[in-house]
């Protein structure tokens, strides 16, 4: 078995034989189409079909269930949609949240000493502008927590707006103490979703459906961090929304980021379970219940992980299909196309007409 090329982003530190395609981060997942669509829900079908081309997703791709998109063309849309609505959280709440919301709730946030003052703070803005239902930030000797909690009338936001908010909150607390706050739990209070299996590339950590509330903690110890963050680091935060809080970077390793991880470093070669439990210093049995514990498993990932840098290097390069498919370990372009169509329904051209 060959030994697999680190992945890498800078040039400099590169093997003069390094994939140019690796250099786009093919770890980057993608995002299922049903995603989109709940953003799109309340749009009139004219706008949902001119700001999704503006964001690199054709038409016919909108109307096929298992299409899926990159991050970057989900992040493009849902700024789009951000200033076709003026509403940053778009269409999602009762109320929107207008332009400039979360560069003033995070401006209340930076002359905090310490991230639990923060976080308080960052439930009390909220609760001026949500109607929808309060964020709630405690803290006991061992956790810190955020919790929705359903306002008086018992409504509570749809299973989007759980989600957006809770990982707001935590973008911006790990944003503000500067290092990403590993979760310990998230709970929400309804039923597991269809696209469940792209869960844990939107929330660190294990994931609960039908709690008793919607919330996610972490250590408690956190809450005493120092605020890191001033003014001036404010524009490169915004300018990245929603990026840099919706997706779980690979940098927060759970067992499925490093076993992606290490297989996207073998391609074009496919490697085995047995080989990537080797690698990890694991044995088969407990890689198999880690993953198993992370609701997925390691045909997924290996799925998963083709998929989406097929899927990014038909959005983003001119590469020929053969090409792309060589590199992510088919042997012909027949057994590709029909991977992919099992994938998204959709044929490798559907994505280039794209372009």
């Amino acid at each position: 078995m060959s030994t697999p090329q680190k992945l890498c982003d800078d040039p400099a530190q590169l093997p003069p034989d390094y994939p140019a395609w690796k250099l786009a981060n093919p770890l980057s997942a993608t995002v299922p189409i049903s995603l989109v669509k709940r953003f799109l829900v309340g749009a009139d079908q004219e706008v949902v079909e001119r700001l999704a081309e503006r964001s690199g997703i054709s038409r016919a791709l909108l109307h096929e269930p298992g299409a899926r998109v990159t991050q970057e063309q989900f992040s493009t849309l849902y700024r789009l949609l951000a200033n076709e609505l003026d509403d940053e959280m778009p269409g999602i709440f009762s109320r929107p949240f207008r332009s400039g919301t979360l560069k003033y709730l995070c401006l209340s946030l930076l002359d905090a000493p310490r991230l639990e003052v923060s976080m308080h703070r960052f439930s009390q803005f909220l609760h001026l502008i949500l109607d929808d239902f309060k964020v709630e930030c405690e803290r006991d000797a061992a956790l810190g927590r955020v919790t929705l909690v359903p306002t008086k009338s018992g409504y509570m936001t749809n299973a989007l707006g759980c989600e957006l908010l809770l990982k707001c909150a935590h973008g911006v607390a790990s944003w503000l103490i500067g290092q990403k706050i590993p979760l310990l739990a998230i709970e929400f209070s309804f039923p597991k979703p269809l696209y469940v299996g792209d869960y844990p590339y939107l929330f660190p950590g294990p994931v609960r459906f039908d709690a008793e509330h919607t919330c996610m903690s972490f250590e408690a110890t956190y809450m005493d961090m120092p605020i890191r963050r001033h003014k001036a680091d404010l524009q490169d935060f915004l300018a990245r929304a929603p990026e840099d809080w919706i997706f779980v970077t690979f940098a927060e390793q759970m067992m499925c980021h490093r076993v992606r991880h290490y297989i996207a470093g073998c391609l074009p070669e496919v490697v085995t379970i047995e080989a990537t439990a080797q690698a990890l210093n694991h044995s088969v049995r407990t890689l198999c219940r880690r993953l198993t514990d992370e609701g997925t498993t390691f045909q997924a990932i290996k799925n998963e992980l083709r998929r989406d840098i097929a899927i990014q290097r038909l959005t983003r390069t001119d590469d020929t299909i053969a090409a792309i498919a060589d590199d992510i370990g088919f042997d012909d372009s027949t057994a590709f196309h029909r991977a992919f169509r099992s994938w998204t329904g959709s044929t490798p051209q559907a994505y280039r007409k794209v372009q």
